[in-house]
């Protein structure tokens, strides 16, 4: 199941590919020993990631939610990863979903680091054109002054053609608050991963559905302290993966993960004695967190 019905919208999660990535890198301290049970490791320590992405049609809007890695990353950045060396356009991978790319009005990029944003826009011979010229993309202020800070522990993480080319062309707006984009469709900040990342809810009808983007970005970081080393604040990390998963499960919300290979749609549950679980509801398999500690 890669769609559902949400009161009067309608969520689909497109998988722009799939990557192979450290473990270590994406469970900090948590011992292999225990994150090994969740994601199998290859030869080299990688885990097997996705690319998520998410279209929220709202009747009036067609909304996609982050654009994968796109056209951008090099020969050895794509060895590392295990990507092929073509990446299909952002378009075209939409286009197999049975959604028109010619629709989307809106694009957010929770954070602008390369494997959120990659597809926003594409390579030619003699320019950097957006994939999706009718569309106004939305992102962070603070995220986009963070990624030309340069700074040595990310700035790795940042590809200046993703998005300096939009802000120029005035695709992209730059926002500085919590934003309802659309009725029903809220952007707002979670800072942990990095200082100026956000949180995209869609609320219809009664139903809401939230994208954690990396502040949960695999269904088995929904234990509180499993927090990836690359996250630039992981205390901030834990408080907010906390008050999140708390609205998520008191409200019955139907969550979707950045980076889970497998995993289309969850609820959080929570329990003293289990913690936090996300229920997959693709198939009965929850995946479990330790106990909260009150």
């Amino acid at each position: 199941m890669s769609r559902l019905k949400l009161g009067d919208f309608e969520i689909t999660l497109v998988q722009a590919g799939f990557y192979w990535w450290d473990g270590g890198a994406m469970f900090g301290v948590v011992p292999r020993t225990l994150w090994s049970k969740k994601f199998e490791p290859d030869e080299e320590n990688r885990v097997r990631l996705a690319f998520n992405c998410y279209i929220i049609q709202t009747g009036g809007h067609t909304i996609l939610v982050e654009t994968g890695a796109g056209d951008k990353p090099g020969q050895k950045a794509r060895e590392r990863m295990k990507l092929p060396a073509v990446t299909p356009p952002m378009t075209e991978i939409i286009r197999r979903h049975s959604v028109d790319p010619e629709s989307v009005d809106i694009v957010i990029n929770t954070h602008l680091h390369f494997d959120h944003c990659g597809g926003n826009t594409i390579l030619t011979d003699t320019a950097v054109r957006p994939a999706f010229p009718q569309a106004r993309y939305y992102t962070r202020r603070g995220e986009w002054e963070h990624a030309h800070e340069r700074h040595l522990r990310d700035k790795v993480s940042y590809i200046d053609a993703n998005h300096d080319p939009l802000i120029e062309s005035g695709h992209m707006q730059l926002i500085d608050e919590d934003l309802e984009v659309v009725p029903g469709v809220r952007v707002t900040l979670a800072p942990g991963h990095n200082r100026d990342m956000m949180v995209v809810t869609a609320a219809s009808a009664g139903e809401t559905f939230c994208f954690f983007s990396d502040l949960i970005p695999t269904a088995a970081h929904v234990t509180p302290s499993w927090v990836a080393a690359f996250d630039l604040y992981p205390l901030e990390s834990i408080a907010n993966k906390i008050s999140w998963m708390k609205r998520a499960a008191f409200g019955g919300w139907i969550c979707g993960f950045a980076h889970d290979p497998r995993i289309a749609f969850a609820r959080i549950e929570s329990n003293q004695e289990k913690g936090f679980t996300a229920v997959d509801l693709t198939a009965v398999n929850p995946v479990s967190s330790v106990p909260i500690e009150h």
